[in-house]
């Protein structure tokens, strides 16, 4: 196997957008912090009931977009991507690669995310650092343990890329559009222009019930679909009432508290 460790704009392209995808849609989220009229949890319980400072998830985040940044290259160079950068697909071919992307991703996610939360020495030394959000907010999507950030996004991003056969500059929009999608899926605000919610039924509501001290068995797919679940039953329906100061309660159809 020949390796071509030349990096290329496109290359680039694929490994960067993503993180500024990232902060700038984050920053999009945290400017309407502030509205009430649109949040599942109070502001306030961003600071009184997560277990991480936002320095510490900050800190961590940008650690993992590192690490993502030149595992991504190193894809390029292994797999030879990096001869194809510059090529532009037909819009047919993308769009093939891409679906094909989001259902290995989200395979891949959904039965290690659930073994994550069976398996207790994993959950308690891996994936609770995720979990010490509970209140979930825009920069926080991928806060994790490094080596569940290794696991989850770098390994599972990666498979993605690779079984589609994008190029770079494909996969630059992919995996933008999975940083848009992780932070709108931890955002904590259901605004009501978001295309997100209308085509995807694993949106906000539905991963802020996993993130939910009583949700933890339930709705583990992720980021696109909620197919793992339903054919597996994981998955656990919800209802949204109107909270009298503002914003929305998120209710399981049943009572989870007890299990």
């Amino acid at each position: 196997m020949a390796f071509n460790f030349e990096i290329s704009y496109d290359m680039l392209l694929g490994s960067l957008l993503p993180v500024v995808v990232y902060w700038v849609y984050g920053g999009i989220y945290v400017a309407y912090g502030p509205c009430n009229n649109y949040r599942l949890h109070p502001k306030e319980d961003e600071d009184t009931k997560n277990f991480a400072p936002k320095e510490t998830v900050i800190r961590g985040v940008l650690w993992q977009q590192f690490r993502q940044f030149v595992a991504t290259n190193l894809l390029y160079m292994v797999t030879g991507a990096a001869k194809s950068a510059g090529e532009t697909p037909s819009v047919l071919v993308m769009i093939r690669q891409i679906i094909i992307a989001m259902l290995v991703f989200d395979t891949y996610q959904y039965f290690l995310h659930r073994y994550l939360h069976q398996n207790k020495f994993l959950y308690k030394h891996l994936h609770s650092k995720h979990h010490s959000l509970v209140v979930s907010y825009p920069f926080g999507a991928i806060y994790s343990h490094p080596i569940e950030g290794l696991l989850f996004d770098i390994i599972g991003g990666s498979l993605a890329i690779y079984f589609s056969g994008m190029t770079p500059r494909t996969s630059a929009f992919f995996s933008s559009f999975c940083a848009m999608k992780s932070v709108d899926d931890h955002c904590g605000l259901l605004l009501p222009w978001n295309p997100f919610h209308f085509f995807f039924q694993n949106n906000t509501a539905y991963h802020d019930l996993h993130h939910q001290l009583y949700g933890g068995k339930y709705n583990y797919s992720q980021p696109f679909f909620a197919m793992w679940d339903k054919i597996l039953g994981t998955y656990m329906p919800y209802s949204l009432e109107k909270r009298e100061e503002g914003g929305f309660l998120l209710r399981p159809a049943k009572d989870l508290k007890d299990e």
